[in-house]
């Protein structure tokens, strides 16, 4: 028999509180093409920044791409937000979507002994 404060935190539905954006430059798509576009991604996603629709950026690691936090209430809005940037409507970037919200298992702090 599973230990309640187990089986609640396993039936509950997550939160989501922001929306991670993964983005990568697509195969074959070169330096100099994404470089014409960029001056026109940087003053939108910075707009967004400023109307706080973007909570956190990042660039990644391997140099192919950057890594959003959305404050968004789920993917689809995300998606709307990501679809309407330059590099999205160029068909220069993919785009991997992560909701994500407060970590589940801190709900087993919570439950009674």
């Amino acid at each position: 028999m599973a230990d309640p404060a187990t089986a609640q935190a396993q039936t509950f539905s997550p939160t989501t509180t922001g929306v991670m954006v993964i983005l990568t430059v697509k195969a074959g798509v070169t330096r100099e093409q994404v470089m014409t576009v960029m001056p026109a991604e940087i003053r939108q996603t910075v707009q967004l920044y400023l109307n706080g629709k973007i909570r956190e950026w990042y660039s990644r690691g391997d140099g192919r791409g950057a890594v959003f936090l959305l404050d968004s209430r789920d993917v689809a809005e995300a998606q709307a937000i990501m679809d309407a940037l330059p590099l999205a409507t160029q068909k220069l970037i993919d785009h991997d979507y992560i909701a994500v919200g407060p970590l589940l298992p801190l709900r087993l702090l919570m439950a009674n002994p």
